[in-house]
């Protein structure tokens, strides 16, 4: 088991760039608390020892005339402000620097509902498609994507999978459709709350590739998944919101990209207006009229109905 300044804190891998800093002061704040644990046990200890009623029959209304009590509370006071200016401020300043202009991001939309996580990218083109709720419909469309909007054409949809890069800026825009939700991802340490209306940033560096027995599909059935949790009761069936994440090296990112982009079927090239024959630019064969003349054909819908036999 991992350890933190000599302490097994039994928490999952760490596969975040910033998954260490958080796991040593996790780790220091135990130690913190088992001082103050111990002391406060100790100076409990000795307080029910010297002052108990044997000793004082009769009860002073004096009080304590020392100044230990107050020379631990100094020190209680000095130890939390280094915790917190040289240590806490640092990681949350580091962590608000929001990356959004990084060229190199990798951008994932993730819209929370009852009881699934919606992953959108936005494909080859690097733009996402237009969504409207008026389109949603459950399991087809669950963004509400607009089929007619072109940006749209190449953005990949999965539900209750998260598929990202190694050693690239992860950046999420959380939403949710319904209630409050809260995505926590445990090796990433990553965990924040999605909240309807709100469009909220989450970003983080992966730095570690999903374990073979960590990866899908075999994980699904050994149960060793790399999870999506939701870290927030949001209904009935809130234990069943759970998705699976897996962090890919470079080539098998694209390669999932690849393979997980839409088919885009190929149209059929429109009739000439004539009735001839077409290229696969759709132009006009001149000269090959089936029937042998010019103008609409029986049968065409431009035309008059083809004689009766």
């Amino acid at each position: 088991m991992e350890k933190h300044y000599g302490l097994p804190l039994g928490l999952p891998e760490g596969a975040s760039s910033h998954a260490l800093q958080l796991d040593n002061l996790t780790a220091i704040v135990h130690w913190f608390m088992a001082v103050l644990f111990v002391g406060w046990g100790i100076f409990f200890v000795y307080a029910l020892l010297r002052f108990r009623k044997s000793r004082n029959p009769v009860a002073s209304y004096e009080g304590a005339k020392g100044h230990f009590s107050t020379y631990g509370e100094a020190a209680v006071v000095l130890v939390e402000v280094l915790l917190l200016v040289g240590f806490a401020v640092p990681i949350w300043a580091k962590r608000i620097d929001n990356p959004t202009n990084v060229p190199d991001a990798v951008k994932v939309r993730v819209v929370a509902e009852q009881f699934a996580w919606n992953s959108h990218y936005a494909g080859a083109d690097g733009v996402f498609g237009r969504t409207d709720s008026k389109l949603i419909t459950a399991g087809m469309n669950p963004l509400g994507l607009d089929p007619t909007d072109a940006a749209g054409k190449d953005d990949i949809v999965t539900i209750n999978q998260l598929h990202l890069p190694v050693n690239r800026q992860i950046y999420i825009e959380l939403s949710s459709k319904d209630v409050i939700h809260s995505l926590f991802l445990p090796q990433m340490r990553v965990k924040q709350d999605a909240i309807p209306g709100q469009k909220i940033p989450v970003w983080f560096e992966p730095t570690k590739v999903t374990p073979a027995e960590n990866s899908l599909p075999g994980c699904a059935t050994t149960k060793t998944c790399w999870e999506i949790a939701c870290a927030q009761l949001c209904g009935l069936t809130h234990y069943r919101m759970r998705g699976f994440y897996q962090i890919h090296d470079a080539a098998g990112y694209d390669k999932w990209l690849s393979e997980n982009a839409p088919k885009i079927a190929t149209l059929p090239s429109p009739p000439a207006p004539t009735g001839e024959p077409v290229t696969p630019t759709g132009a006009a064969v001149p000269g090959e009229n089936p029937a042998g003349q010019g103008g609409p054909q029986p049968g065409d819908q431009d035309a008059t109905p083809p004689p009766a036999n």
